[in-house]
């Protein structure tokens, strides 16, 4: 589930940030990065608080999503790796 979602919003957050110039790509891209890993993260935890398992498992299953999607895309899908904020001074 974790990895859908991030394919949509991660897609309309590079969308925008392109859109912003070299002064605002980077910035647009961190809160990007910042939401994703507060709703991965924070969201996760509520889930695992919850009384059912099924919660539980679904909180446990985003966090863990978030860690698969970063190691295997090296932090570009998740926007950890550095070399993604320098996408706008075209360093790549």
């Amino acid at each position: 589930m974790f990895i859908l979602g991030n394919t949509v919003y991660g897609f309309f957050a590079l969308v925008f940030a392109g859109g912003q110039g070299e002064r605002g790509f980077p910035v647009i891209i961190g809160m990007a990065t910042a939401l994703g890993i507060l709703v991965a993260f924070g969201g996760g935890a509520l889930l695992i608080r919850g009384g059912t398992p099924g919660e539980k498992g679904f909180g446990m299953g985003m966090m863990i999503g978030w860690a698969l999607v970063t190691i295997c895309t090296v932090g570009f899908c998740t926007g950890v790796n550095p070399a993604v904020y320098d996408l706008a001074a075209g360093s790549i």
